[in-house]
Parts: C-alpha cells; sequence; structure tokens
C-alpha cells in the first residue's frame, strides 16, 4: 500500500542507496552499496562551485567482502563525488573493518575504528543497511546450515542447542511470543509466558 497522497511540494533533493549482495566464485561474499545525492536546483558549494540541478554532491561506493559466519574479511571504500576535495582521503580507512563480525556491538565497533574524523558520514551510515544486506544476502547458506545441523543431531539422538536466538526480539515478526518465531523455534514456547 503505497503513502498517503502528499500535499502539493517541491523537489529539493534526491538521494538514492543501492546494495547489492553478491556470491564470490571464492566461497565469500560481496555486499555493495552506492549513495548517491544530487540537488533538484542549481546549488553553491563553496569547494566545487556552482552545480548544474541533478550534479551528484556526494557519489560513494562501498564494499565489504565478508564470509559466511559474517565477519568481514575486506572493506573497500571509493568517492567518485564529494563535496570537498579532502573527503576521499576517509577511503582507505575504512579497511580497518576487516576482522569485525557484522552482529551485536558491530556499530560500536565501527566508531572505534573509521567513526569521527577518521572516516565518513555517509560512508557510515551505509554500513547499518550494508549489514542487513549481508544478514539477507547470506540468509539462504546460513538457514541451510542451520537446517542440516538440526538434521545431524537428531540423527544421532542429540538434543538440539537451546540458545535463544539472536534474532528474537528484534522486530514484531520475532517477538518472543509471534507465531513466526515459535514456528522457527518451538522450544522458545516453553520459555515465553502466555500473553494476557
Amino acid at each position: 500500500m503505497p503513502l498517503s497522497t502528499p500535499v502539493e511540494r517541491e523537489l529539493l533533493h534526491l538521494r538514492d542507496i543501492t546494495l547489492r549482495g553478491w556470491r564470490r566464485a571464492d566461497g565469500l561474499f560481496d555486499i555493495e552499496a552506492h549513495l548517491l545525492d544530487r540537488k533538484a536546483d542549481t546549488f553553491e558549494n563553496g569547494a566545487r562551485g556552482t552545480l548544474p540541478p541533478g550534479a551528484p554532491i556526494h557519489g560513494m561506493w562501498l564494499r565489504l567482502t565478508v564470509d559466511e559466519e559474517m565477519t568481514i574479511v575486506a572493506c573497500e571504500a571509493s568517492s567518485d563525488h564529494t563535496p570537498y576535495a579532502l573527503c576521499p582521503q576517509a577511503a582507505p580507512n575504512f579497511a580497518r573493518l576487516a576482522g569485525l563480525r557484522i552482529g551485536p556491538g558491530f556499530s560500536r565497533a565501527v566508531a572505534e575504528r573509521v567513526g569521527g574524523t577518521a572516516g565518513c558520514t555517509h560512508l557510515r551510515e551505509l554500513l547499518g543497511q550494508m549489514a542487513t544486506t549481508a544478514y539477507q544476502t547470506l540468509y539462504p547458506f546460513r538457514a541451510r546450515r542451520e537446517r542440516e545441523e538440526a538434521a545431524r543431531r537428531a540423527a544421532a539422538g542429540e538434543t538440539p542447542p537451546r540458545e535463544r536466538p539472536a534474532l528474537v526480539g528484534t522486530c514484531i515478526a520475532y517477538a518472543p511470543d509471534s507465531p513466526v518465531t515459535l514456528a522457527r523455534w518451538p522450544w522458545l514456547a516453553e520459555e515465553t509466558p502466555p500473553a494476557e
């Protein structure tokens, strides 16, 4: 369902973000993001002068190479368009993200490595969306591995582990008492008090 009809308005700014998840031939995964900022009208930029309507103000790329455990193996950043000549100097610092695991504490670890003047606000903003894209890209592989492990344990007569999955409690669908959660992890019903 689309949004409601807005009042009459004028377009001023366009930000386009494209995210893609790729499976590589070497078994790793590339998560790529491209951010493009443009103005609908002529824009005065102190460093670049007068920019015509639609000229890129920001045009930035970021690639995370991750393994199946969601550990960043490599990170590469590049800037085609920036408002200031020194902005691209932040790009090499994003290589510092190698070794981080996408999961709890990721945002804090990113801030420690490329926060403030060590990085770029716009590239850092992409990382949260890239983390989500990484989860979506790797989900089929991780879910298959989870099913195979459950089948192996069942065949061996082993009791499956009862760790609370990290997804539980992250959104309405994965609420502890949601039918989605309880269908995927039925044993959680034993831990979830009935709704009143």
